[in-house]
């Protein structure tokens, strides 16, 4: 199977425990879906912008995702909490699921998004 590169955005436009920044993606209908990319402990992750609980958007302000301590990802809605390397939620009403990863890759200073082709 051959994968595409789309590009999201340049490495530098992400600091680590930093705001994410949101992008739309497609699902294998077409539909658009909200997106996002985040930087942790140095790496970079990506999911969808909605959250395992009930399908609400994550971040409180545009692109903020972390909470006040900059060590998790937190729904705005009810305060559901996730590991930003997982996307596996410890805390909150859907404790045990998990955030719908994507499959995210940092080349030449910039942060991509794979997607089968």
């Amino acid at each position: 199977m051959a994968f595409e590169k789309r590009l999201i955005c340049a490495s530098s436009d992400l600091l680590d425990a930093g705001n994410g920044y949101r992008f739309v993606t497609q699902d294998t209908d077409g539909n658009d879906m909200q997106a996002f990319v985040i930087r942790h402990n140095g790496d970079v992750f990506g999911y969808l912008n909605r959250c395992a609980h009930i399908q609400v958007e994550l971040d409180w302000q545009h692109g903020q995702f972390f909470d006040e301590d900059s060590e998790l990802l937190i729904c705005a809605t009810h305060g559901a909490s996730y590991l930003p390397d997982t996307g596996e939620c410890i805390g909150g009403p859907c404790k045990g699921a998990f955030l719908t990863k994507l499959e995210i890759v940092e080349d030449q200073d910039r942060v991509y998004l794979l997607s089968s082709a």
